[in-house]
C-alpha cells in the first residue's frame, strides 16, 4: 500500500488533518457549536466553485469564504446579561446565503465545476505535495492559534458570565477561535469532503466529552480518534474500494456508541460495587 507515492501522500495528509480536527473539534463540542462545523464544511464548497470560476485553486477559494464566514458567525449578539443569543440563527442565515452564491458560481464556472464538486466528496487520494504544503501550513496556523485562545478560550466555554466578569476579552476569543474553525473546516474537506468534514471534527470530541475526560485528556483523545478513523479509513477504502468518508462517518457514529456503552457499563460496575461494599 505505502509503495505508492499518492497512498503516502494520503497518509501523511489524514495525519495533518487529524491533528487539526482534533483540538479544534473538542472546544466546538465544548461550546455547542456543532452545527457551525456542518455550516463551515459548506459554506467553504461555495467558495471553492468561486475560486473555480474565478481560475484560482479551489482550496483557496474555500479558505477565503470560510473565513469570511467564520468571522460573521462569530460576531454574535449578546443578552442584557452577557450570555451569547440567536447563535444557531446567525449560523443558519450565512449557510443560506453561501449556498445561494454557490449555485450561482456553479452555474457561471460550468464545466470547470468538476474541479469544485471534487471538494464536496473529498479527493484524499489525490493529495499532492503542493496540497500537503498547503495543510501543514494550515496546521501550524490553526493550532498556533489555538495555543494562544485555549486559556480565555476554555474559560468562556465553561462559565462566560464569569469570564466576562473577569475581563476575559470573550468576543475577541470567539472570533479568533471561529477562524480556526474555518480553517480546520477547509483542511477536513481535503479528506472527507464537504459533505462530512464535520464527522471527522465532531465524532472523536463528542466521544472524549461523552467519556467525561479532562481538557488535556480530552484534547488528546480526540486527536488520536480522528487519526484512527482517518487512516482506518484509507486502510478500509482500500481494501474494500469503498470511498474514505463512508468509513469514517460510519466510524464516528460507532465510536460515539461505544463511547456510550462503556459509560453505561462504568456506572453500572460503580453502583454495583458501592452496594457490595454497603452490604
Amino acid at each position: 500500500m505505502l509503495e505508492f507515492e499518492f497512498m503516502r501522500h494520503a497518509f501523511a495528509g489524514c495525519a495533518l488533518v487529524s491533528v487539526i480536527a482534533g483540538p479544534v473539534g473538542w472546544f466546538l463540542m465544548l461550546r455547542r457549536q456543532a452545527f457551525a462545523a456542518h455550516a463551515l464544511s459548506h459554506i467553504g464548497f461555495s467558495g471553492a466553485a468561486g475560486a473555480v470560476w474565478l481560475g484560482f485553486p479551489p482550496l483557496a477559494g474555500m479558505i477565503a469564504f470560510s473565513l469570511a464566514a467564520g468571522l460573521a458567525i462569530g460576531s454574535e449578539h449578546e443578552a442584557d446579561r452577557g450570555a451569547p443569543v440567536q447563535r444557531d440563527g446567525t449560523i443558519g442565515l450565512v449557510l443560506a446565503a453561501s449556498l445561494g452564491l454557490g449555485t450561482w458560481f456553479l452555474h457561471m464556472a460550468n464545466g470547470a465545476s468538476s474541479l469544485a464538486t471534487t471538494l464536496l466528496f473529498g479527493d484524499v487520494l489525490g493529495i499532492g505535495r503542493n496540497t500537503l504544503f498547503s495543510l501543514l501550513a494550515v496546521a501550524v496556523v490553526c493550532l498556533s492559534g489555538l495555543g494562544v485562545l485555549c486559556r480565555p478560550l476554555l474559560f468562556s466555554s465553561l462559565a462566560p458570565q464569569v469570564a466576562q466578569a473577569k475581563g476575559v476579552p470573550v468576543k475577541i476569543a470567539a472570533l479568533g477561535f471561529m477562524a480556526v474553525c474555518a480553517l480546520a473546516c477547509s483542511a477536513c474537506a481535503e479528506v472527507a469532503g464537504a459533505l462530512l468534514a464535520f464527522s471527522l471534527m465532531i465524532g472523536p470530541p463528542a466521544t472524549a466529552l461523552r467519556l467525561n475526560l479532562g481538557p488535556l485528556a480530552g484534547v488528546t483523545v480526540s486527536t488520536l480518534l480522528a487519526l484512527f478513523l482517518s487512516w482506518g479509513g484509507l486502510i478500509l477504502s482500500w481494501e474494500t474500494d469503498a470511498p474514505v468518508p463512508l468509513w469514517i462517518g460510519l466510524g464516528a457514529a460507532l465510536l460515539y456508541g461505544g463511547a456510550g456503552l462503556w459509560g453505561r457499563f462504568r456506572n453500572l460496575s460503580v453502583r454495583t460495587t458501592s452496594s457490595i461494599r454497603a452490604q
